[in-house]
């Protein structure tokens, strides 16, 4: 621990490259490759999705890649423009400006900016614990309404319709009632680069399938042309430079609380990123990596463009291609530079419906059928909480969708904590063991004690249920002793003090001594101390086991 507190100390920025030798170079090169070919169509059908020019992804990629390289500590982490939040964004900034116009960039880059800012309060006050706001499930439902999103926005361009604008349900009856309009040119290059991306995630091709299906339709409008299918066109390409947004203010409410939801998000994914793609030769540090993407979205925000998120999916590439650094993603925006640079003609041979094939494979990536199944086998309950943010995600505003699955995943945890009650544990013969009651093993009771544990941090939410339990093993078993076991109490707040002492009270009324067993925790131990808690059981309330508190019970009826 003090070798990676010291690095840490040593590089303030560039963290990813600490340790970096002379030997990692050809492995960071090839995986910046790799990550190129990857991000190039990714990115390009990314800022489509948000209303953009296709190369306002490749210049976002190379914010967020510059900006991670410098202030991020993560060695694959892989930074740009996301598939999960611009369509939450783009449907609530289209509700203040039309998509493609001046304003309606102006309140991207300010939204960037102000996301960016947020990720870098949080990192550097040290919140990654609001990484935990998402719950497995309300994540599950959440990128699943997301993928509905993505399908409905891009089904237009992949069938070569008109779109009737921004709102979900009044583009997909849009879209049902003008299907005889589909070009069939159009949606066979959509299938073809579908078909190659998911058969490229599939069986792990080391050419990445969205690659070879861009490359594959382009071929086909360069030898068969367009056939009236647009395409991104050959237009020349404007370099951002860095300037102030000029923005309508009267926005402002939105955006503070678009920014606020968005960052969450962003926290979420650079948090689950951060914590499946770790070198084991640094620790995670989730916090530096929010300041690395915040100052991404910063960047992107400074330069006229959207925010940015962490890519599990592209920092999967850059591991699995032999990276070891952030020397990866720079080697992979010099390849953007060079396509921006140089091959700029190539856009007039992109169909539209192709970028839209590539969007339809992320949308199939996102809605992960396989964990439907699995939790509606394992858990009916929480399979229902999946389908009710999905549902909100897809029913009401996005952004609204959105606050209300992170809203279903607090009060998720808060119920399943509130559902915790005292658990009599019974002993193991022939040890000093307690454990819970077990189907078919059943332990012993001794004779006027009791054992009870609570596995739960204990607060104003449960604390009833504590004090109902124990008062009926007190008015009902009437034992000699409980022996409370907390080593699953982490935590102590004001109401559940109050009702150890109300606990306390009873059991001196009716001559039952209350003692506590193996409470671990340093802040419940202060709890308790603060509350007065500790006090009132005095010295010999507290054992390092409960066969310890059982011994003194026992010593001290001899000595009566």
């Amino acid at each position: 621990m003090a070798g990676a507190a010291q690095q840490k100390r040593g590089w303030p920025i560039l963290r990813s490259f600490a340790g970096w030798t002379w030997n990692d170079l050809g492995g960071d090169l090839g995986a910046g490759l790799t990550l190129a070919a990857i991000a190039i169509p990714e990115q390009m059908a990314t800022a489509r999705l948000g209303g953009f020019a296709p190369e306002t992804g490749l210049f976002l990629f190379i914010a967020g890649s510059i900006a991670f390289a410098v202030f991020g500590a993560n060695r694959y982490l892989s930074s740009g423009a996301d598939s999960t939040i611009t369509p939450i964004f783009a449907g609530a900034l289209a509700a203040v400006a039309a998509q493609g116009s001046f304003g309606y960039a102006a309140l991207a880059a300010v939204l960037a900016i102000a996301v960016g800012v947020i990720l870098i309060a949080s990192g550097l006050a040290r919140l990654g614990w609001i990484a935990s706001f998402l719950s497995a499930p309300v994540t599950t439902g959440f990128l699943a309404g997301v993928a509905i999103h993505i399908v409905v926005s891009q089904l237009p361009g992949l069938l070569d319709i008109a779109s009737p604008g921004p709102d979900l349900l009044a583009r997909a009856r849009f879209i049902a009632t003008h299907l005889g309009d589909t070009n069939f040119y159009a949606l066979l290059l959509g299938a073809i680069v579908f078909g190659l991306s998911v058969a490229g995630d599939r069986w792990r091709w080391r050419v990445p399938g969205p690659l070879i299906g861009l490359a594959t339709t382009m071929l086909l409008v360069a030898l068969l042309g367009s056939k009236g299918v647009p395409v991104v066109g050959a237009t020349a390409i404007t370099w951002p430079h860095p300037a102030w947004p000029q923005w309508d203010g009267s926005a402002i409410g939105k955006l503070a609380w678009l920014s606020l939801l968005i960052a969450v998000i962003v926290m979420v994914q650079t948090a689950a990123t951060t914590r499946a793609f770790t070198s084991l030769a640094d620790p995670q540090d989730v916090n530096r990596d929010f300041i690395g993407v915040g100052a991404g979205s910063v960047l992107a925000g400074l330069f006229g463009l959207f925010p940015v998120n962490a890519s599990p999916p592209r920092t999967a590439a850059v591991e699995e291609a032999g990276g070891s650094s952030q020397l990866a993603g720079l080697t992979a925006v010099l390849c953007l530079v060079l396509l921006l640079a140089l091959g700029r003609s190539l856009l007039r041979y992109v169909p539209i419906a192709a970028l839209a094939g590539i969007l339809f494979a992320v949308a199939l990536r996102l809605a992960r059928p396989s964990i439907f199944a699995l939790v509606l086998r394992q858990s009916w309950g929480e399979f229902l909480l999946i389908i009710a943010t999905m549902a909100a995600i897809v029913a009401l505003p996005i952004q609204t969708g959105v606050a209300v699955g992170i809203g279903l995943s607090l009060m998720h945890g808060l119920w399943t904590i509130t559902r915790t009650h005292v658990i009599e544990l019974e002993h193991v013969p022939g040890t000093t063991v307690w454990w819970t009651p077990m189907e078919g093993r059943h332990g012993e009771k001794l004779r006027g004690v009791r054992v009870v544990t609570f596995a739960a941090p204990l607060f104003f939410l449960n604390a009833d249920e504590l004090r109902r339990d124990l008062i009926d093993i007190i008015e009902g078993d009437k034992p000699s002793l409980i022996v409370f076991e907390a080593s699953g109490v982490s935590e102590v707040d004001f109401t559940a003090a109050r009702a150890l002492l109300d606990i306390l009270d009873r059991c001196r009324q009716a001559e039952i001594r209350f003692a506590i067993a193996r409470l671990i925790s340093p802040r419940a131990q202060q709890a308790l101390r603060r509350f007065g808690v500790a006090e009132e059981l005095g010295p010999q309330g507290f054992y390092h086991s409960v066969a310890e508190a059982i011994d003194a019970l026992h010593a001290h009826q001899r000595e009566g």
